[in-house]
């Protein structure tokens, strides 16, 4: 690699575990950080639940599979190093009726594919003992499955860039790109900045990063939010982990399920809702531009034309706290509607194609000297050590 500079947009988890996998690989090369907002891990890192991905779900060979377990043993290392909470308190995905089996016993055999390390199918009664309150007919019992602090291990990667010389911008809005000389001015407002390389990770904003930069094709991002309800104090002990449906092999979502924060809350969600913003974190917010985007792509409509039954019972249980709790109280009973309170919200970006798929794999492309980042939803904020040694590989091999 002869670069002497790179820049990456974005200052989520993923861009910062590039920029330090550059900066340990090669000290010297000047690593330039830009970040729209004000501080670092806005938006989907900031706003994820905290769960470290063992495995389970992804096809076995996928770039998901391959570096969510690679990931996931360079994060905890990283933790133990930092200091960085991190907590392996385990999880079950549970069926709790026969019709579910045939989707249960496939999602078996994919984690076991993919060497989910310490899995077990368990029974009602190891279920009982695992987690006293859930009941169910079968369950996956992942051990390895942790909680983590996100928004703390991007800080500590944004600290590691610039102790090693690299640049972060804050408050930085990169609104146009140029090729010029075999390099690429990156405009941000009145000020151009040049980097021989550069690395995009917008997330929530990756589809029209790609377009300035010349990538007009697919996918499209749609913005789904995700929303939490957070369990009163007094019922919180009732899950020691996290307790999972059996997810619905159609969809890149993995259901509503209770999941254990690092610092002791318990949350239930998120669900999937349309968001009319792509960083709205409100359920009334609005951005004209993001629902024109969304409208105007054919792959929206083609995915509504599928799958609008599902969106409408996601859009009843946004709107209902009881509707919204009553699949999760067929895993945990003892929660109901008067335990728990409305608690904030993520919004995912989900990449989809023309024809309407939802990718479910991480889609990386490069161009021209310029990497997109084009679909990296969960679990990248576990992979994201395992995807930066991935795109430095990628940018080694191109020279």
């Amino acid at each position: 690699m002869t670069e002497q500079s790179i820049g990456i947009v974005g200052g989520g988890i993923v861009g910062l575990a590039i920029g330090r996998e550059l900066s340990r690989r090669r000290p010297g090369l000047r690593i330039v950080v830009f970040e729209k907002e004000a501080r670092l891990a806005a938006h989907q890192t900031g706003h994820n639940s905290g769960v470290v991905h063992a495995g389970i779900y992804y096809k076995p060979a996928s770039l998901k599979a391959r570096l969510c377990s690679r990931g996931r043993e360079l994060l905890k290392d990283y933790c133990t190093e930092h200091g960085i909470a991190y907590n392996e308190c385990g999880k079950l995905v549970v069926a709790v009726d026969a019709s579910e089996l045939g989707r249960f016993d496939a999602l078996e055999q994919t984690a076991l594919a993919n060497g989910v390390p310490g899995l077990e199918r368990v029974g009602p009664e190891r279920i009982r003992e695992i987690e006293p309150h859930a009941v169910g007919l079968a369950a996956l019992h992942s051990p390895r499955t942790a909680i983590t602090d996100f928004v703390a291990v991007a800080e500590t990667m944004g600290k590691e860039i610039v102790d090693s010389g690299g640049e972060i911008h804050l408050d930085t809005m990169v609104n146009g790109l140029e090729r010029s000389a075999g390099r690429i001015d990156v405009q941000c407002g009145p000020v151009r900045h040049r980097v021989d390389r550069l690395i995009l990770c917008g997330g929530l904003q990756a589809d029209r990063l790609a377009r300035l930069a010349g990538d007009t094709g697919g996918p499209r991002i749609v913005p789904f939010r995700g929303e939490y309800l957070s369990v009163s104090p007094a019922k919180r002990q009732l899950v020691r982990g996290m307790v999972y449906p059996v997810p619905d092999p159609r969809y890149p979502f993995l259901g509503v399920h209770f999941t254990r924060r690092v610092y002791g809350e318990l949350d239930v969600g998120p669900n999937a809702v349309l968001s009319l913003k792509r960083e709205g974190y409100r359920r009334r917010d609005f951005e004209a531009a993001d629902v024109r985007d969304i409208l105007a792509w054919p792959g929206f409509w083609q995915m509504a034309r599928t799958h609008w039954r599902t969106g409408a019972k996601e859009v009843y249980g946004s709107l209902s706290i009881r509707a919204y709790l009553r699949a999760a109280q067929r895993y945990v009973p003892a929660i109901g509607p008067a335990d728990v309170v409305r608690n904030g919200m993520g919004v995912r970006a989900q990449a989809v194609e023309r024809d309407g798929t939802l990718v479910d794999d991480f889609r990386i492309t490069h161009s021209d000297g310029v990497t997109s980042i084009r679909n990296a939803p969960s679990p990248a904020a576990t992979s994201s050590l395992a995807i930066a040694e991935y795109v430095v590989d990628e940018i080694d091999r191109e020279g």
